[in-house]
């Protein structure tokens, strides 16, 4: 492997390539996080809102696929209190080595989560959320750009904020936004980064546990079509700003009922209720008027065009960074 993506951050994280799983809630379940993780990248589940009965299990099936490290993120700001202490306990219980931390600085949370000996990765949007996780302690940064998709936290483009974010941190940060192949790794290299958290890419491989509906219609995206919207805030706790895919509730066909404060059910997964305007995309299982759903899709969308199995996506953007660096040296 080229030398420039043998990063400091990969003795942090425990694996052999500066490619992260982003914790997609629902779609990063074990399967993902563990083909990353023996294709040589860094895995990590999203479990954010979920039952610690499914945080213990996701976790106990993730190591029956694989011995590496692996990381569970959490969105402590929109989940309920009461739970999120359970889930703590279940991820402490079980000795997860990496939490991913998202949307506001819970200082507290890393600190206690720190003296219990796990490591902390603080993803952040903005230069002033960067100092406060830097601040609490963290052990490495995400620097999230607007490009990004699903919750999208700052308004600055991943180009403009990862330098910001770099120049300020004595620890590792990877770059996350707009990521989708080995030039655009490079380029995050070249600013700073050392390493990059990827969901679309990592989407649209047999492993996720996204519907295959979400990942056609994400593989025939461009990055102009994707929509910066709050129109998806059902179930979180602030009205905030995603992006999507486009779909007749970015067309404004359920205005009246926004309007009006209605959320009726649309489908169901995970034996649960899906209801309109909700921030649950469709999963593998989900049943009911899917296209309705949030289909979160990064600007990367644009350079991903084919369903593969996670190890050939990360395959393929290794080999086109080092392709990329290969030329860049020559010339």
């Amino acid at each position: 492997m080229h030398p420039a993506l043998q990063t400091p951050l990969l003795s942090l994280l425990g694996c052999q390539l500066p490619i992260m799983l982003a914790g997609m809630g629902g779609v990063a379940r074990h399967r993902l996080a563990a083909a990353v993780a023996n294709a040589g990248g860094f895995g990590c589940m999203g479990m954010v809102r979920e039952p610690p009965e499914r945080i213990r299990s996701e976790i106990q099936a993730l190591r029956t696929l694989t011995a590496a490290p692996f990381g569970i993120n959490l969105i402590p700001a929109a989940t309920d209190a009461a739970l999120l202490k359970r889930e703590i306990s279940t991820c402490l219980s079980e000795q997860v080595p990496v939490m991913v931390l998202f949307w506001g600085v819970d200082a507290p949370l890393v600190r206690h989560l720190k003296a219990a000996g796990v490591t902390v990765i603080h993803q952040v949007g903005t230069v002033a959320a960067a100092e406060a996780a830097l601040a609490a302690g963290a052990d490495a940064l995400i620097a999230q750009g607007v490009e990004a998709g699903g919750h999208v936290h700052g308004t600055v483009s991943t180009l403009a904020l990862l330098p910001e974010v770099v120049a300020l941190s004595d620890v590792p940060v990877a770059a996350a936004g707009g990521i989708g192949s080995g030039a655009a790794l490079v380029a995050a290299l070249a600013l700073g980064a050392q390493g990059v958290s990827l969901g679309s890419a990592l989407l649209a491989t047999h492993e996720a546990n996204a519907h295959p509906h979400h990942q056609q219609r994400l593989l025939a995206a461009s990055a102009e079509e994707t929509v910066y919207t709050r129109q998806f805030a059902r179930n979180w706790h602030e009205p905030a700003p995603v992006r999507v895919l486009p779909n007749a509730v970015t067309a404004g066909a359920y205005a009246e009922e926004a309007a009006r404060g209605e959320s009726p059910e649309i489908g169901q997964q995970d034996g649960q209720p899906i209801y309109l305007f909700s921030t649950d995309s469709p999963l593998a299982d989900a049943t009911g008027r899917l296209d309705d759903m949030a289909l979160y899709a990064g600007q990367s969308c644009g350079q991903i065009t084919t369903l593969c199995s996670a190890a050939e996506r990360i395959e393929q953007i290794i080999g086109e960074a080092e392709q990329t660096l290969r030329r860049l040296i020559r010339t």
